[in-house]
């Protein structure tokens, strides 16, 4: 699925997009994050900002020039801690003495074989990482937010990272990088972590929804369609991975230049991360084994 095109929203501009709802997109367009992240403002009176974004001193004059008279922001939430997403927490923290909320720091929600693969040093990853990060208020799984005519759920999405939070909005969700509007997401281990990815789409499409607010690209007006887009294409890449090692062992870096033959030259690396984390959750199933250890250019076999 490509991005839209005529997704093209004024850098640092705070655009309504319902009532009580509106996005200001970050000034950090790159192959990763397509025009920028998106900042949201929820609510009036007392506002929560989600996802504040990159340490950038234009787009947090952005969001403070965007409040209205009368409104303060309450509550600063983090999806993630991805360094798109979550650095810029700590200055508008500063700033507004709002709390930051987000499940936990750079390794909170990782799963045991994550970590394992992690204590191993061997595996790679850490693509991004806000390390430092660290919430002054934790939240965890079916946690409630309010503030000034808004609440907020949060739901744990692990997948992208471990700490991945989505957060609906009544029948509305801010799925940050689970779910995005323009392409699927990055899944790198041991931070990503391919099984928790698919169990995380799978809780989302267990409700009904009627709009994703994603971290990058335009609102999902169809968000059953695109849950459903986004299983079947991670399938579509089980498939492919499994079929090429039909012919013989293979490492990662291997198939991806087999499998992605359309993605450009600068995002093959970002390939062969995504396909890592399909063999280790092939390997978590028994479905495919390393030939030796789990590491990140460890070959791998057919059960």
């Amino acid at each position: 699925m490509t991005p839209p095109d005529d997704f093209d929203p004024p850098i640092g501009v705070a655009e309504q997009l319902e009532p009580g709802l509106r996005r200001i997109v970050a000034p950090n367009p790159s192959p990763m994050t397509y025009r920028g992240t998106n900042t949201y403002l929820l609510g009036t009176g007392d506002l929560a900002v989600i996802d504040p974004g990159p340490a950038n001193p234009q787009h947090l004059d952005a969001i403070l020039a965007a409040l209205r008279p009368g409104e303060r922001i309450s509550h600063i939430v983090v999806t993630h801690t991805h360094l798109d997403h979550s650095p810029l927490a700590r200055p508008l923290s500063r700033k507004t003495g709002a709390p930051i909320l987000a499940f936990g720091g750079a390794t909170a929600g990782r799963s045991e074989v994550m970590q394992m693969l992690a204590d191993q040093g061997d595996i790679g990853g850490g693509e991004g990482i806000d390390h430092d990060f660290s919430p002054d208020e934790t939240l965890t799984d079916g946690a409630v937010l309010a503030g000034d005519g808004w609440q907020l759920e949060a739901i744990h999405t692990p997948g992208h990272i471990g700490n991945h939070l989505s957060l609906a909005w009544g029948e509305r969700c801010f799925t940050a990088d689970h779910v995005m509007g323009w392409a699927s997401s990055l899944v790198s281990p041991p931070d990503g972590d391919l099984t928790d990815f698919m169990a995380s789409c799978a809780r989302l499409q267990s409700r009904d929804w009627s709009v994703f607010y994603p971290g990058h690209g335009a609102a999902i007006t169809s968000p059953a369609d695109r849950l459903s887009w986004l299983v079947t294409h991670r399938r579509s890449r089980e498939s492919a991975i499994l079929d090429a090692l039909q012919k013989g062992p293979s490492d990662a870096a291997t198939l991806a230049a087999e499998i992605y033959t359309e993605t450009p030259a600068a995002l093959l690396g970002a390939a062969t991360r995504n396909v890592l984390a399909h063999l280790l959750d092939l390997h978590g199933r028994d479905l495919a084994r390393s030939i030796g250890t789990l590491r990140a250019d460890a070959t791998f076999a057919l059960r």
